[in-house]
């Protein structure tokens, strides 16, 4: 199966969000704040509400065009309470559930430590390829920090900004019931994540066994020839002899 992963990735970004704030956040979580409204905010919020009971919604983006897309988008989600933000302090200020999905390939400082309240848990998504972070370093010192997959968080997450010896925990250890997500209403975590290949396998492999035929396209990538031998015959069948001999010369240029 071939399958392009611009929407299915977004879903199962959001996906792995929740999944990893059910074991990190407050259980009494309901206000999150969104900080940046871009392409992925949709999937995030819709996720947050729908499967975690995330009920206020404080967004903010340095586009404001964005923003307007965003409480454009999630109209159709009434029983969201969507307020819009001033600042990323403003924001954040009061959250249960902070999600940074912002796109600048940077080191950026979104969230400063400062911001940080008591038992809050910080969704960091925006920071996935070496260079670019969205954390304050002091964010992840004070906070429990879960990750997918070690070595990779430590080159393209908001880890790379620590040190080799600076301890995480994988998030399948999580799951596993082998580590505590979080421990007390008052301890900060983070979910530094980036995503990786194992993800997408399994989004895909989902996909197969899903999709039926209203949804899919048999495509040949080997010629099903009548005689193998005859690989030419087949090439020039239903064209002229001077098109296969233009197109020799093109690629012989």
């Amino acid at each position: 199966m071939l399958s392009e992963l611009t929407l299915t990735t977004a879903l199962r970004t959001a996906a792995t969000s929740v999944l990893a704030a059910r074991h990190m956040a407050r259980p009494d979580s309901r206000v999150m704040a969104l900080i940046g409204n871009g392409a992925q905010s949709e999937f995030q919020a819709i996720a947050f509400h729908r499967l975690l009971g995330i009920d206020e919604l404080r967004v903010f983006d340095v586009d404001a065009a964005a923003t307007d897309k965003l409480c454009r988008n999630l109209g159709a989600y009434p029983d969201l309470r969507i307020v819009r933000a001033g600042s990323v302090d403003e924001a954040v200020r009061g959250a249960d559930i902070v999600t940074t999905v912002t796109a600048d390939k940077r080191r950026a400082v979104i969230v400063t430590a400062d911001m940080v309240e008591a038992g809050m848990h910080l969704n960091a998504v925006g920071g996935d390829c070496p260079g670019k972070t969205e954390l304050q370093r002091e964010v992840l010192s004070r906070a429990r920090v879960v990750v997918e997959f070690e070595p990779q968080s430590r080159v393209e997450g908001e880890l790379q900004q620590m040190p080799a010896e600076f301890a995480v925990t994988e998030l399948w250890q999580v799951l596993a019931g082998a580590a505590s997500g979080r421990v007390g209403d008052d301890e900060v975590t983070v979910f530094d994540s980036v995503g990786f290949a194992l993800e997408d396998f399994s989004a895909l492999r989902y996909l197969d066994e899903q999709l039926d035929a209203r949804f899919t396209q048999q495509i040949d990538l080997v010629p099903d020839l009548a005689d193998p031998k005859d690989l030419y015959g087949a090439a020039v069948k239903g064209e002229s002899t001077e098109t296969f001999t233009a197109a020799l010369n093109l690629l012989h240029a």
